[in-house]
């Protein structure tokens, strides 16, 4: 009677860890669709990133775009996390969101790459990311009530513009570059970037209201 070698019994190292397996793919995806975009990215690359093969990635996220959301819900259960740790105080926030921006580089990447190939088109989860919106805005009308923010401001216009404040020198570095003379990624320019951004936004504070 022939026996099967202890090899052969082995199971794939996916099925031996499913969860660490989704994480390896996941990271890999975000870097190609950061990479390439979502017309560009291809699953061959992602699962030689993620060192599974096609049938198991499949079989754990389907296809690309299920993949794709699979994402952009992960990322907004990491920005919800992030909002209820923020600074309610704007001269703190502006640097605390410049900071995991900072930190979070393939994800502006990945939003560029989706603003050049979806225009003005729908989004992939756009309910949900609207959603997510609603929440920061809903906090920043909740500190205009206590009077941590002026409530002179447009909750919406403020949020776009500490996205701005916070995104801009990292979405387009060779703009930073060019203006500041600094690579947008180098430790001295995000010092200085935090020092201003904490002094810019003391404007968003109430009139009269100091530190």
């Amino acid at each position: 009677m022939t026996t099967s070698s202890s090899s052969s019994r082995r199971p794939p190292a996916a099925t031996r860890d499913p969860q660490r397996a989704q994480e390896r793919i996941l990271a890999a995806a975000l870097a190609e669709f950061s990479a390439h975009g979502f017309a560009g990215a291809r699953v061959d690359r992602i699962a030689r990133r993620a060192r599974i093969n096609k049938r198991m990635l499949y079989h754990y996220f389907g296809d690309k775009e299920d993949l794709f959301r699979a994402i952009l819900q992960r990322k907004l259960a990491q920005r919800a996390a992030w909002l209820a740790h923020a600074p309610d105080d704007p001269v703190e926030a502006l640097a605390y969101w410049f900071d995991l921006a900072s930190r979070d580089t393939d994800w502006i990447r990945l939003l560029q790459w989706e603003a050049l190939q979806a225009g003005g088109g729908r989004l992939v989860e756009e309910e949900k990311r609207r959603a997510s919106f609603e929440k920061g805005i809903a906090i920043f009308r909740r500190n205009q009530a206590r009077g941590v923010l002026s409530p002179d401001l447009d909750p919406r216009q403020t949020l776009l513009a500490m996205i701005s404040l916070t995104t801009f020198p990292l979405a387009f570095p060779q703009v930073t570059r060019l203006v500041t003379g600094l690579a947008a990624t180098s430790p001295e320019f995000r010092k200085r970037r935090a020092a201003f951004l904490r002094q810019f936004a003391a404007a968003f504070r109430p009139k009269g209201e100091s530190a």
